[in-house]
């Protein structure tokens, strides 16, 4: 791996830590949670607050659904050269309850997935600039 540093690929989005966290937001009304952030108002129809405090989201959940990308995805998104399909994976996070889409980590197939598995958040290199290397969340799968 090179010297550069790594950036987040979606800034604000999520954590650059060891143990990172998606960034969501929580309402102060109704305590729905959202992700990406919700910044305007409440999207739970049964509210109508406008008001929000940033939450890291749970680390770990289970995979709700998956499926393969065998497509490369059109930009903004910088996809590998040559493409490679991957795995992406639905996981409902363990306190929000919410469902998040997102990759499943680099060399995890569809094949290697079921409902219900326990996955956490990591980041993994995306692609790297001239100037650094752009990383991503997504879900590796977490041995019992």
């Amino acid at each position: 791996m090179s010297g550069k540093p790594q950036t987040p690929a979606i800034e604000g989005w999520y954590t650059m830590t060891s143990s990172p966290h998606l960034i969501g937001t929580r309402c102060r009304s109704c305590s729905t949670y959202f992700f990406p952030k919700q910044t305007h108002y409440c999207r739970n129809p049964e509210c109508e607050s406008t008001e929000f405090d940033e939450v890291e989201l749970s680390r770990r959940g289970h995979i709700w659904s998956y499926t393969n990308a065998c497509y490369k995805p059109p930009a903004p998104f910088v996809a590998a050269e040559p493409f490679v399909p991957y795995a992406i994976a639905a996981v409902q996070l363990e306190q929000e309850q919410m469902v998040i889409l997102g990759q499943v980590v680099e060399g995890v197939s569809v094949e290697q997935l079921k409902v219900g598995m326990p996955v956490e958040l990591v980041l993994e290199p995306l692609h790297e600039t001239d100037d650094d290397i752009k990383v991503t969340w997504k879900w590796q799968p977490v041995a019992l």
